[in-house]
């Protein structure tokens, strides 16, 4: 049996994506001036989901491509109203220390709103087992912890030993022990160390057989710590207003995809190797031949895409109905993406957005302003 950290609650947390590690696209692989990684129009995707009532929207981390994710988060943050930020920390990328204070000002900038996806990938020119990248993160978690929660660090690990007095540090805005803690990833190290320490289990696309088998996993491994999650799934989508239409749209944006140019996209990503990025290729594998490896569950943009491979296609209901199957699954959280984001972010907010009970996760969910709907005021109806 599943157990849910928020099965008292009926909505979900809906969420969009930032691309600031890597630019948009209207045609996969084909690279566009006008939709380029910068801040004007990464910022623009961040503040129209925030005005058309996206919960969240992840910022996500990479050393090779894009801006770096905690300024981003910061320039940002001071523009927007009520949208959370789900900013990525690579750990063993910042010393856990100033790390933690980073955070703690980032969270007070925000008011509460600041969540954190923990990234345990290698640094650049690093070459680790998945156990030592799992033991650095778990010591960068524990540190952040004390940090935030006591006068002092005393920290001693196989990565890290501190022993540190502070004088009046930073704590977060919230605390109850400091933003809230997502995490994805598909190793038994990895799992057992969201099982510890994190708050909401991340997953990427796949057929809701195996999306449930790991959800029995992680929850099993954490009620051994006496320990309840949330779970949340990273997914495109392409909705339109038929299914004939979205069935177009997603070859449109493929169909002038190079496979040499997406092998090159794919492997150019730090965490290229790992046990979830072979997992999204065996889902591609598994796919029928037009890339669908379940009703509404399309692999193509896997072909050019190292990380998050499949999107929901589908007409508004078709798309409703796969989301709803999922929350009864337990899953709480989702964020979705799409080419170009700022279209596709337009269109959810259109056709599905309106028709679902929108929260935000707990130690988040009461800090949205009363006068903030819980589902989007003036946005555009289904006709």
């Amino acid at each position: 049996m599943i157990q849910i950290r928020s099965s008292g609650l009926t909505g979900a947390e809906v969420a969009w994506f930032a691309p600031i590690c890597s630019d948009d696209y209207e045609y996969l692989g084909v690279p566009d001036n006008r939709l380029k990684s910068t801040f004007a129009h990464t910022s623009e995707i961040l503040l129209t989901a925030d005005r058309l009532g996206y919960r969240n929207i992840l910022c996500p981390s990479s050393y090779q491509v894009g801006q770096d994710t905690l300024t981003f988060a910061a320039a940002v943050a001071p523009q927007t109203r009520s949208i959370n930020l789900l900013t990525a920390v690579r750990c063993g990328e910042l010393h856990p220390p100033m790390l933690a204070r980073t955070i703690a000002t980032l969270d007070h900038m925000l008011q509460g709103r600041l969540t954190v996806n923990i990234i345990s990938s290698e640094m650049p020119g690093e070459v680790m087992s998945s156990s030592d990248r799992y033991q650095r993160s778990r010591e960068v978690i524990e540190i952040l912890k004390q940090a935030w929660t006591q006068d002092a660090i005393d920290f001693e690990g196989e990565f890290y030993k501190l022993k540190l007095a502070t004088t009046d540090p930073v704590k977060p805005y919230q605390q109850n022990g400091g933003p809230l803690l997502y995490f994805g990833g598909y190793s038994p190290e990895g799992k057992d160390l969201c099982a510890e320490h994190c708050d909401v289990y991340l997953m990427w696309p796949d057929t809701e057989e195996n999306l449930r088998g790991h959800m029995v996993d992680v929850s099993e491994r954490a009620a051994r710590y006496g320990r309840v999650l949330d779970y949340g799934l990273r997914v495109h989508v392409i909705v339109r207003e038929t299914e004939t239409e979205a069935r177009a749209a997603a070859a449109r944006l493929v169909s002038r995809l190079d496979d040499v140019f997406g092998t090159e996209i794919r492997n150019r990503a730090q965490d290229a190797q790992t046990l979830g990025v072979h997992l999204q290729q065996q889902l591609r594998e598994n796919a029928d031949n037009d890339g669908y490896a379940e009703d509404h569950l399309w692999t193509g943009i896997g072909r050019a895409r190292s990380g998050c491979g499949a999107a929901l296609v589908g007409d508004p209901d078709q798309i409703l109905a796969k989301i709803r199957r999922y929350m009864a699954m337990g899953i709480r959280g989702f964020i979705f993406s799409g080419y170009p984001h700022l279209d596709e972010c337009k269109l959810f907010a259109r056709y599905v957005l309106p028709q679902l009970e929108t929260i935000s996760l707990p130690q988040a969910q009461n800090r949205i302003p009363a006068d903030i709907p819980a589902t989007p005021l003036g946005v555009g109806q289904r006709k």
